[in-house]
């Protein structure tokens, strides 16, 4: 029998009512009691503000009566022989009228203004062509401060503290001559320096032996280790090689 038939039964045809799956449990933290009770200790040591044991105020200490009262200043002894404003003048006094002054104040003005020093424009100058203006002292176009007499000369206190610095120089470059001297340099013998050679070039060997015996796989950071410290011996051992065969003279400093 075809089992393809069971697929195509009328009862599939029926609406079933469709059943949600349920929802998994919420996520509680296993730490939530002792959070929960680490919050709670922390939160019992700061419900007092300030600290928890504050002196008592002293009994004697009470408030007593007109003590929160502004004190006045002292009473001023009154005294009647005190000289006092001068009187409100009357409605029956008239003011002095009709004095007139000699000067003429044309001619004054005139001889001012012709004897007077002509005044002269503020410098301005417009950047715009709708014409603003702008004033030309403060603007920086105006080569005012290399017209001053003291333009260019170096100020005093530089001038000093070159002095100092110079004179410090010379006494460190005393100082350097005099270790010099103290600690002269020698100059090593053909022979010494014959013999240093060789005790490279010994040494060289020694470590070159040693590191052709080292295994050919490097398979543990020991081996490496070793590896990379013989290199280096190599390497220095060849450069102090290099410098004392290429200078034949030699000095060396006195201790």
């Amino acid at each position: 029998m075809d089992t393809t038939c069971f697929s195509e039964s009328i009862y599939n045809l029926i609406p079933s009512d469709r059943k949600e799956p349920p929802q998994p449990p919420r996520y509680v933290s296993i730490f939530k009691a002792s959070i929960k009770d680490n919050t709670q200790k922390c939160k019992a040591a700061m419900k007092t503000m300030g600290p928890p044991k504050v002196e008592l105020p002293s009994p004697k200490n009470f408030l007593k009566k007109h003590s929160m009262e502004k004190t006045l200043p002292p009473k001023k002894k009154f005294d009647r022989n005190e000289p006092r404003k001068p009187p409100v003048p009357l409605r029956t006094d008239h003011p002095v009228m009709g004095i007139r002054s000699e000067k003429n104040f044309i001619n004054t003005n005139a001889a001012n203004v012709i004897l007077g020093v002509t005044k002269k424009p503020k410098p301005i100058y417009v950047d715009k062509k709708s014409g603003d203006k702008h004033d030309l002292e403060t603007s920086g176009l105006f080569p005012k401060y290399i017209n001053k007499k003291d333009y260019g000369v170096t100020p005093e206190y530089i001038c000093k503290r070159n002095e100092e610095v110079k004179k410090a120089q010379e006494e460190y470059d005393n100082y350097i001559q005099e270790n010099l001297r103290k600690a002269a340099m020698k100059r090593i013998s053909d022979e010494e320096r014959e013999a240093v050679l060789q005790g490279l070039k010994k040494n060289w060997e020694e470590v070159h032996k040693e590191f052709q015996s080292l295994s050919v796989f490097i398979d543990s950071i020991p081996k490496k280790i070793r590896k990379q410290k013989l290199e280096e011996e190599m390497k220095q051992l060849e450069h102090d090689i290099g410098v004392i065969e290429k200078h034949r003279i030699i000095y060396i400093a006195n201790k």
